[in-house]
């Protein structure tokens, strides 16, 4: 069966903005794929705002999140396989949905 997690991950990132919210993503950065500055890495986890306003050209795809973001007023391209997305929330308030851990691919 296919994963839910790409399709809880854009049912909550919507209800996040609609709600006037910002969405914040946690991820493990160590997943193999992930591509994220490393220097905003603590513990092997990165928190993503992905709010309208602070990223470009988002996709949530159903294999990973893509956009291009500022860190440092420095441009990167990140992407993060769905599977490396353990919370998706919002800021103001925590509400959102915590995920299981998946395990690392061979």
């Amino acid at each position: 069966m296919t994963s839910s997690r790409p399709y809880l991950i854009r049912a909550l990132y919507e209800w996040i903005v609609d709600s006037e919210c910002t969405p914040h993503m946690l991820v493990n950065a160590e997943y193999p794929g992930v591509q994220v500055p490393s220097g905003f890495v603590s513990d092997g986890q990165i928190v993503l705002n992905v709010a309208p306003g602070a990223v470009r050209n988002l996709q949530l795809g159903n294999d990973a999140v893509s956009f291009d973001g500022r860190f440092g007023g420095v441009p990167h391209n990140l992407h993060v396989p769905c599977a490396a997305v353990m919370a998706i929330y919002a800021r103001e308030n925590g509400q959102g949905m915590v995920f299981e851990i998946e395990p690392t691919p061979p």
